[in-house]
């Protein structure tokens, strides 16, 4: 998503090293091979083994300058041999994720209730939903969906235990809040919710946030393209906070080492829309390391 507009920002030269943090597909990660060839490296992580096994078949000619990582991006600083000059994250789920109905991220088909990106991982979506208490569902439901029926959604939750899959976890939710009329699906948000909680996404992306600008080398990029409010606002307040000067004013950059360099994000255009409806709420923020 927003790969051209990415890439740009980015600016990839032969010679670096960059980062894609989160490999899913593979689009980010060929982009940055292309425009730093042909001495430029690249390491791209992936929580999701099966991402890492298709990218190494993908990607063999390119072997001596890509390096794999299987594991979390919020521990880039580990895996990294110097600074990089240029990390990318695109925090959306891959097509191959959301494609599949036994990973249990859509309810498109009936699958079981996962959710894992790290399938070695214990916690799936249907031991979260069928073991937490009503309390903690509900803030889960409103604190990762920003779901207003949080309470009834939850109640209605346990009160149909066990869940067994995407199916029975979307009629409990319609059964709440109506069938769908078109729009967004009355069960996204509720599905939003459990994975961003069965993964802890938002505290690996505040680790990520914290660690990856002081990975990136002088003239130096970071950019994040974000989809839901939580994580844009994460990424947000993280720049900025980089971004202001030793007096603590964001206009004062007299003693900052990064700048921002997307005031407002950077968003998808009519024609990527219609080629990927995903794009709609593509949300990309960037920034640089100026010393």
């Amino acid at each position: 998503m927003l790969l051209p507009e990415v890439l740009d920002l980015v600016a990839p030269k032969p010679g670096g090293l960059y980062v894609d943090a989160t490999l899913g597909g593979g689009g980010y990660t060929e982009a940055l091979l292309r425009a730093s060839a042909p001495s430029g490296r690249v390491v791209a992580f992936d929580r999701d083994r099966g991402a890492i096994e298709g990218a190494k078949e993908r990607f063999r000619d390119d072997s001596e300058r890509l390096s794999f990582i299987w594991g979390s991006f919020a521990d880039l600083d580990a895996h990294l041999d110097g600074l990089a000059g240029g990390i990318v994250a695109d925090l959306g789920l891959s097509s191959l994720q959301l494609d599949d109905p036994e990973r249990g991220f859509a309810f498109a088909a009936e699958g079981p209730l996962d959710m894992r990106f790290d399938r070695s991982q214990d916690l799936t979506a249907a031991e979260l939903l069928n073991e937490t208490d009503e309390r903690e569902l509900e803030r889960i439901l409103r604190d990762y969906g920003d779901e207003r029926r949080a309470r009834a959604i939850a109640r209605r939750i346990v009160s149909r235990r066990p869940l067994h899959s995407t199916t029975d976890l979307r009629r409990a939710v319609v059964s709440v809040l109506g069938p769908w009329k078109g729009g967004i699906d009355p069960a996204t948000r509720t599905f939003q919710a459990i994975r961003i909680a069965v993964n802890r996404e938002l505290e690996a992306l505040e680790t990520f946030l914290d660690k990856a600008p002081d990975l990136l080398r002088v003239e130096g990029r970071l950019a994040v393209v974000s989809y839901h409010s939580l994580e844009d606002r994460a990424v947000k307040l993280a720049f900025r906070a980089r971004a202001k000067g030793s007096a603590g004013e964001e206009s004062d950059t007299s003693g900052a080492r990064f700048r921002l360099l997307t005031r407002k994000p950077v968003t998808a255009g009519p024609e990527e829309i219609a080629r990927n409806r995903r794009a709609r709420s593509a949300k990309l923020r960037a920034l640089e390391r100026v010393a």
